[in-house]
């Protein structure tokens, strides 16, 4: 991707390197501490420091997160955090993109923030590890990413930074549909349906974001001519990377559409497709496409 020259966004919020992922590491130490009574008390504390005061950052290795970049545009990054800065265009182009098509539709976008953390994350919807994947969160409308997903992706065959580009695009899609009240609705709907029919709903959520990527990597290329010759196999090797049927045979597992929460590989192509060959959202209707099916 070009990207190095590209706007960096004001909303990233860098929590590398503070109190989640020392959290984390200490409650890995949990089975031993809970075989005693003072184990629990030690584990105790430890849990009320973090919730009600955040002053883990007074321990031993506390300290400040390592800021992003501050490379010039052309320049590599260091210490990891080309990759920060990378996220940071791509979160600003998703803005340009969004202000856009909100602007065009007589509303007004409001940009999530991006948090960056390693390890652990506590998020409005609850503490999470890395192992979660990226996530967003629509009770505080903030994505959040560990950067170390990079390498998920390609242990899952999806390298190339357009592939990473098109995650962070996904979960902001979800912002999207948040904005929008799609997901105030789908989760309603889910309440109120059995497993089979409340998983439909939530493959229907995710090939929407899907297709808002799709979306936005189409003004990126036309507008900004971010692209470059592979980029779009890129991402199309990572939406099918992470299709529900791929992930369960990687795992070991029969492949069971019932118990689909995203979408299958095919589906997950076809919607990015859907987004980037249109620019459209009103083609990325995946619940009416979906319903009859």
């Amino acid at each position: 991707m070009r990207w190095r020259q590209g706007r960096r966004s004001e909303n990233i919020e860098d929590r590398r390197g503070g109190t989640g992922g020392r959290l984390g590491n200490l409650l890995a130490l949990a089975p031993l501490l809970l075989r005693s009574k003072k184990g629990w008390l030690i584990l105790g504390v430890i849990v009320a420091i973090y919730y009600f005061s955040d002053g883990l950052d007074h321990l031993p290795g506390g300290g400040q997160p390592p800021p992003l970049s501050t490379e010039q545009p052309g320049q590599p990054g260091t210490h990891g955090n080309e990759v920060a800065d990378f996220v940071s265009v791509v979160l600003a182009d998703t803005e340009d993109t969004w202000n856009q098509l909100f602007e065009t539709a007589g509303i007004q976008y409001q940009p999530p923030k991006l948090v960056l953390y390693h390890d652990t994350v506590r998020s409005a919807c609850g503490l999470n590890t890395a192992a979660v994947g990226p996530f967003y969160c629509p009770d505080d409308r903030k994505v959040y990413l560990d950067l170390n997903f990079l390498n998920d992706l390609k242990q899952l065959g999806a390298p190339g930074d357009f592939a990473f580009g098109y995650v962070i695009a996904h979960e902001v899609g979800h912002h999207v549909q948040n904005l929008l009240g799609t997901t105030q609705k789908v989760q309603q709907a889910r309440t109120q349906s059995d497993k089979a029919t409340a998983n439909r709903l939530s493959v229907m959520l995710e090939l929407q974001a899907d297709c808002f990527a799709g979306v936005w990597a189409y003004y990126a290329n036309r507008d900004r001519q971010m692209l470059e010759p592979g980029d779009l196999e890129e991402g199309l090797a990572a939406a099918s990377a992470v299709g529900d049927d791929r992930l369960q045979k990687r795992t070991g597992h029969a492949v069971s559409p019932d118990a689909f929460t995203h979408g299958s590989a095919k589906q997950r192509v076809y919607w990015f497709k859907q987004g980037f060959n249109s620019g459209d959202v009103t083609k990325c209707n995946t619940f009416a496409a979906l319903a009859g099916q």
